[in-house]
């Protein structure tokens, strides 16, 4: 078993987000502090990307998973089942198909949520009201005043919420910023580019159909408002409605703004605007953005995101990433790896992404896994769980990633209102824009009501 305690100095400096890589080779990852071991964890959301999260906090930590809930009976016996055969004790969680239940039934230490979007705030709220810590996947909210009451309840309860943006703690970026940004490389930066160019726009039309028995829709839906069912809304088809989510820009500019601001310590922006629309994919029910441009803008600097759900990409090596320009050099980064570029002589760096096939044989058999991002998520659990034994904020705690969600709202609100918006977080008002103010906050579907309070 690692001695978790010889290597806390990167946990508390956040730029190492978990353990050295060496020590990660050297043994399988296990977290010896005193608490972890006997956090009594429980799940809401039993999907792909729920079950992979709970996954990696099973391999690093003799957590008790003791509850999980899911609205659909199907993903919830099967993670049940998963859950038994991978964690210390074999035992099966208890099984429900109402988070709140859940929460009220078991005293639980730490919850992890990977619910769609339009569920995220609500259910954080409740969690944390329970007592549990928070693992939370992105993007935080639907609206920006949801990320304000979630970072509100947070810092009210000193509970410890580790987001889903695991861009820092990726080791190849981590790298990256020790090595290109902290040591000055880039010389003065003044322009970032971040994009997305995956065809990942579901735009089918699927007909009306029954709902299934194994499916509670009504739930499902909660907060949001309440579309006629036309087939299981997994598999990202939920994602292709603004109903449920904030489009691509909310999904996917969130990780790599979000990695742009940690790499740049970066906060608010000044101003953000947006263009775009449905330009090309018309022909189905999706009605998230196929093409978008947003610019969030600071001090003799702009972070410019576009992306496109048809063509082919600027950089085929680059689909999905950012690029960071300095005088001295360009930094280009994405899930796979990262190049520096020097002007003029210099040395060129390039690291690759850093796979744990051997040490954790068990991903290989993991349906659906993203074998690329197991090591970032693994070090993010381990940072959650010091973040938790030590009482310090995580590497990826809640502020930043309201941050960088609301500033991806920003964006889409920019772009449907057709001007520039600038939000104050203290007044939390969009500055001298009453209309723009109001669109803070979507309506929820009654008897659901929304977490903030004015």
């Amino acid at each position: 078993m690692i001695d978790f305690s010889l290597n806390r100095r990167e946990f508390i400096q956040g730029t190492g987000a978990a353990l050295t890589l060496s020590a990660l080779k050297t043994n399988r990852l296990v977290f010896a502090g005193t608490a972890s071991g006997n956090l009594r964890v429980g799940l809401i959301g039993a999907g792909w990307y729920g079950k992979s999260d709970l996954f990696k906090l099973i391999q690093v930590s003799d957590v008790q998973v003791v509850a999980v809930c899911d609205v659909d009976r199907n993903h919830l016996e099967e993670a049940g089942k998963m859950i038994s055969e991978r964690q210390v004790s074999k035992k099966v969680p208890a099984l429900y198909g109402d988070y709140r239940k859940m929460l009220a039934d078991h005293k639980l230490d730490l919850v992890l949520i990977g619910t769609p979007d339009h569920w995220h705030a609500r259910q954080a709220i409740d969690a944390m009201t329970s007592g549990a810590h928070l693992y939370l996947q992105k993007p935080v909210s639907v609206d920006v005043l949801e990320g304000e009451a979630i970072l509100n309840t947070a810092r009210k309860y000193n509970r410890k919420v580790q987001i889903g943006t695991q861009r820092r703690s990726t080791p190849h970026l981590i790298d990256a910023k020790e090595r290109v940004i902290d040591k000055g490389l880039l010389g003065k930066i003044s322009h970032v580019e971040m994009c997305c160019y995956y065809h990942m726009r579901k735009n089918g039309n699927p007909p009306v159909a029954p709902v299934p028995d194994f499916l509670d829709y009504e739930m499902w839906t909660g907060p949001a408002p309440l579309r006629p069912y036309d087939g299981l809304p997994h598999g990202s088809w939920w994602r292709t409605f603004m109903e449920y989510g904030n489009g691509i820009t909310g999904d996917m500019c969130v990780h790599m703004f979000d990695a742009v601001r940690w790499l740049l310590q970066l906060k608010w922006p000044k101003r953000v605007s947006a263009t775009g629309g449905i330009y090309v994919q018309k022909g189905g029910k999706s009605n998230i953005a196929d093409t978008q441009t947003a610019i969030f803008e600071y001090d003799e600097l702009n972070c410019v995101w576009q992306h496109r759900a048809w063509g082919t990409p600027a950089d085929p090596d680059y689909p999905w990433a950012f690029i960071i320009y300095g005088d001295k050099g360009t930094l280009k980064g994405s899930v796979m790896k990262y190049e520096f570029i020097p002007v003029g002589n210099g040395d060129r760096i390039v690291k690759d992404v850093v796979y744990e096939r051997e040490e954790f044989p068990e991903d290989l058999n993991e349906p659906r896994i993203e074998l690329h991002t197991a090591p970032a998520t693994r070090r993010h659990m381990l940072n959650l769980l010091s973040a938790i034994e030590n009482d310090q904020l995580p590497v990826a705690d809640i502020e930043e990633g309201h941050i960088s969600t609301a500033s991806c709202i920003l964006a889409n609100l920019s772009m449907q209102l057709n001007r520039p918006l600038a939000y104050d977080p203290q007044k939390r008002i969009c500055m001298d824009d009453p209309e723009a103010t109001q669109l803070l906050r979507r309506p929820y579907r009654t008897p659901w009501q929304h977490p903030y309070i004015r």
